[in-house]
């Protein structure tokens, strides 16, 4: 694996991570509420709910973080090409049902990170 691609697939796993702190642990507070775009009322009543879609993200993270970590480099790329397709595929459900942005913000760091992942295990 190069370090080009190891840090995309980093940084997803990072923004993974954010985004299930936000949603776990965050998602009443000013910053959650400012980056959803919801009302505090909204916030409150839906707090489980959140807190249950940051753990899903919460396991994209692992999956990515595993696929780091993997010492088999052949078991390593299938890990990480799995968890980063689940991640795109998430974001093209999200960015359809609940916020457009969800294509770019999640997405695209998924996108780029695969194409890298990909490149370098067949370079």
């Amino acid at each position: 694996m190069n370090t080009v691609s190891m840090i995309l697939v980093a940084l997803v796993a990072l923004l993974h991570v954010y985004i299930l702190v936000l949603e776990m642990f965050l998602w009443t507070g000013t910053s959650a509420r400012r980056t959803f775009g919801t009302t505090e009322t909204f916030a409150r009543e839906t707090k489980s709910l959140a807190a249950n879609q940051g753990l899903y993200n919460g396991f994209l993270a692992a999956g990515l973080i595993w696929g780091l970590l993997h010492p088999d480099p052949g078991f390593a790329f299938q890990l990480q090409l799995f968890f980063l397709l689940c991640v795109a595929a998430a974001a093209v459900y999200g960015g359809l049902t609940a916020n457009r942005s969800i294509l770019l913000k999640q997405g695209a760091p998924a996108v780029l990170a695969l194409a890298a992942v990909v490149t370098a295990h067949f370079l």
